[in-house]
């Protein structure tokens, strides 16, 4: 894994929570008080401890908060500041995230966008902790940038930018361990599923792209190589998570997905695994239920495998 554990403290005299909160934080940009609970204090049955580290990491001007009202609730959310982000650059142990939130982003239209992007991750830290797999705070990135060319758009240099990239070890019967890297799309029904499935076909575009080598001494009747070799030993699984919306219109959201993506033959073509569930279902049964319905083939739901049977490896 990536980032199994948190690193070193990187805000002087804050507690090692107050450290955690403060990397949390940087690394995922947005984040309501009840899901940092969640994400480094979820052996702590309330979270006032936590909420006073905010507050002091506040008075010190390394983070800041904006009030969510929800269904006749209120909540903070949290975002490093400028000079919240600049002690955690000073470490050199995560790599740097060139975005800033601010007060206007964070109360902005993105918001529930970046929190349920948040919510699929803790999806899989919590089950993961449930089953004894390893899935950790630092173990979801969201929006990695993956660039490459497409056929159909000669010319043009593109980027696949995932809303999460997401690491999990499983960890099996008989010790075996299994890798999954998994590209994570958030959905709140708020596109139309013409641009979702134009998703997919990226996805498959960036599957397909291979890069001819540039390097002297390399043959160029070599056959390339695909360029997410350099990146991922197996392509990874994509989830579509969908959300902001009731139950059937989802199901509706689903079933016309999968048959856009049927009718593209850029998509079907390719070796993809891809699978889509809704982010209830994903919170309340987890990821080994069978809850994802695969977006190619016959719609027998399935589990994270996203196939009818698995050999575990050291990485899929």
């Amino acid at each position: 894994m990536s980032h199994p554990h948190y690193p070193h403290p990187v805000a002087a005299g804050a507690s090692i929570t107050g450290q955690h909160a403060l990397t949390a934080l940087y690394h995922h940009r947005l984040v309501s008080t009840g899901q940092l609970h969640r994400m480094i204090t979820p052996h702590h049955a309330r979270s006032e401890y936590l909420r006073r580290q905010l507050q002091l990491l506040r008075a010190d001007g390394l983070v800041d908060c904006v009030n969510r009202r929800r269904r006749g609730q209120s909540e903070l959310l949290w975002w490093v500041t400028q000079d919240g982000a600049d002690a955690v650059d000073a470490t050199g142990l995560l790599p740097k995230r060139p975005y800033r939130m601010s007060r206007h982003a964070a109360a902005g239209p993105l918001q529930e966008h970046t929190l349920a992007n948040v919510e699929a991750g803790l999806a899989f830290l919590t089950h993961a902790a449930r089953l004894g797999h390893e899935c950790g705070p630092l173990d979801w990135t969201p929006e990695v940038a993956h660039h490459y060319r497409a056929d159909d758009r000669p010319g043009e240099d593109l980027a696949l930018i995932p809303d999460a990239v997401l690491h999990y070890l499983y960890a099996g019967p008989d010790q075996q361990r299994t890798l999954l890297t998994l590209f994570l799309e958030i959905d709140r029904a708020q596109m139309t599923v013409g641009r979702l499935a134009n998703k997919l076909h990226a996805y498959a575009a960036y599957h397909a792209y291979a890069p001819h080598p540039l390097a002297r001494g390399v043959r160029r009747t070599a056959k390339p190589q695909p360029a997410w070799r350099s990146r991922y030993p197996i392509y990874p699984r994509i989830l579509l998570v969908l959300t902001g919306a009731t139950p059937a219109q989802l199901q509706r959201r689903i079933t016309d997905l999968r048959s856009l993506v049927a009718a593209d033959p850029d998509v079907t073509a390719t070796a993809i695994r891809a699978g889509v569930t809704t982010l209830e279902q994903l919170t309340e049964q987890g990821p080994w239920a069978p809850i994802f319905t695969p977006v190619l083939g016959p719609p027998t739901p399935t589990d994270l495998w996203l196939t009818t049977t698995h050999h575990a490896a050291t990485a899929a």
